[in-house]
């Protein structure tokens, strides 16, 4: 089995954990015992519930096992140590991990004990120590794939939190593209979360100790961006450092290098990501020599990249070598089961952030959950830290919600009228035709809205004809 061609789920991969002949040990940051394999189990003597809970240093001086490989390993901050541990009156090799979150800090200490006078174990196929080894550090690479997308502790500060269906599907589809070093393009709307997603990616990866390096193309200057990107040598420019400047590029060397709002970079400059995503080379200004790259490229966008190529403003080349493993992140419009767990995880954290003890009434709730959130997750995290810091009492109210969201309910609850003078026929057409453009403007291409719609392209198109409804009249 190997872990790298598929993600397994937390509950699996306890269990295969359990099935391993040797014994498994995993505690958090702090050392306190998180779980427990059988075979550890069985050789502590101790049932799981006797361990879960319990600190490493505790069962150390109950004499539960000497000296304590993870004690070692959290004293020292070493990425493995290895050592004798006596078990009873077993000796025991065991080997400490350490597993670490996307800011390089120690998350979980994970053990392999093996028997040494177990000649069972130590005789068993396939059980050498260095094979063994290899198939833990897999497993606790999956553990870190499980921490980076909130699927072990859910102790984080991300909004990477969600209950719908799509929410569910771009999880597992962001395990899948984390094990493997293509280039992604991420899709969206402005405020879906685009830059967390790509950290997602980026920490559940092999590169996840390495540098993520974030550059947002549409705020540097087009005259500045090609530097920032990939540096100068000295001398290079009028202005330019004595010492030469390297770019982002090397920043992200071994790393992940994001760039966000990709649309806007300057055609000149799409040649050279060309190149650098081709031939993993790179030119910085002033040189005469190509330097060699190993980042893994994420790109972002929330243009329709295909209309742009049609337009003449963005490479074709450039955008199939983009678009390898696609990701759109749906808008929080269309996911609403993510609305209540999102407000609640932003409440918390808001809460803690600004020492407060806010709740939300039932109404308050009710009103954010139907409310269409055009800005997305970030209008969702501003609103919620506004609502902690102003609200009047510790329970916010309608009176605290902001004037848009609240007029925007009203609109909602206003009863329908039929215009003096207007036929049935001609009121279904004007909301067929509204709807139609609506979507259209949504979704940019004919097979997204007719998707959206629940119709067939070909009935899409007779109805856009009926209509007269172009790209233009839905921009």
């Amino acid at each position: 089995m190997t872990t790298d061609s598929f993600t397994i789920n937390q509950e699996f991969f306890l269990k295969i954990l359990d099935s391993l002949g040797v014994g498994i040990y995993i505690a958090d940051k702090h050392g306190k015992t998180l779980w427990v394999n059988r075979v550890s189990q069985k050789g502590l003597g101790k049932p799981l519930e006797e361990l879960i809970g319990k600190h490493i240093a505790d069962l150390e001086k109950e004499g539960v096992y000497s000296p304590s490989a993870m004690n070692i390993a959290l004293r020292e901050k070493k990425e493995t140590v290895t050592t004798i541990q006596q078990i009873k009156e077993k000796k025991v090799l065991v080997t400490a991990n350490l597993v670490y979150n996307e800011k390089n800090e120690v998350e979980y200490l994970v053990t392999l004990g093996i028997d040494m006078i177990n000649d069972e174990i130590r005789n068993a196929p396939g059980s050498d120590l260095k094979e063994i080894e290899s198939l833990l550090q897999r497993y606790i690479h999956e553990l870190r794939k499980m921490n980076a997308l909130n699927m072990f502790t859910g102790e984080h500060e991300r909004s990477f939190v969600g209950r719908s269906e799509s929410f569910t599907k771009l999880s597992n589809l962001i395990s899948k593209i984390a094990t493997v070093d293509t280039t992604v393009l991420i899709t969206g709307e402005t405020g879906v979360g685009k830059n967390i997603y790509a950290q997602q990616i980026h920490h559940a990866s092999e590169r996840y100790d390495k540098p993520f390096v974030h550059i947002n193309c549409a705020a540097i200057p087009a005259t500045l961006i090609e530097s920032e990107l990939f540096g100068y040598e000295k001398g290079a420019f009028t202005g330019a450092s004595a010492n030469g400047k390297p770019g982002l590029v090397h920043q992200a060397e071994k790393g992940t290098l994001f760039l966000d709002e990709i649309s806007e970079l300057p055609l000149v400059l799409q040649s050279k990501l060309l190149q650098l995503l081709q031939n993993k080379t790179y030119m910085p200004i002033g040189s005469v020599q190509t330097k060699k790259a190993d980042v893994r490229i994420i790109a972002a966008t929330n243009c329709n990249l295909e209309e742009l190529v049609k337009s003449g403003k963005f490479r074709s080349d450039l955008f199939y070598r983009l678009n390898i493993l696609p990701v759109n992140i749906p808008s929080l419009r269309e996911r609403k089961e993510d609305i209540f767990p999102l407000l609640y995880f932003n409440l918390e954290k808001c809460n803690l952030r600004h020492q407060k003890n806010r709740t939300m009434s039932t109404k308050v709730v009710e009103v954010l959950q139907n409310y269409q959130w055009p800005g997305n997750i970030r209008e969702l995290e501003n609103v919620v830290e506004q609502l902690i810091i102003l609200a009047a009492d510790d329970i916010i109210s309608l009176a605290d919600l902001p004037k848009r969201i609240l007029e925007a309910d009203h609109r909602d609850d206003q009863p329908f009228s039929i215009p003096s003078g207007s036929s049935l026929t001609s009121i279904v057409h004007d909301m067929e035709k509204k709807i139609i453009e609506h979507a259209y403007k949504e979704h940019k291409t004919t097979r997204k809205t007719a998707a959206a719609l629940g119709i067939t392209h070909s009935m899409l198109m007779r109805k856009l004809a009926k209509y007269d409804i172009n790209k233009e009249t839905s921009s």
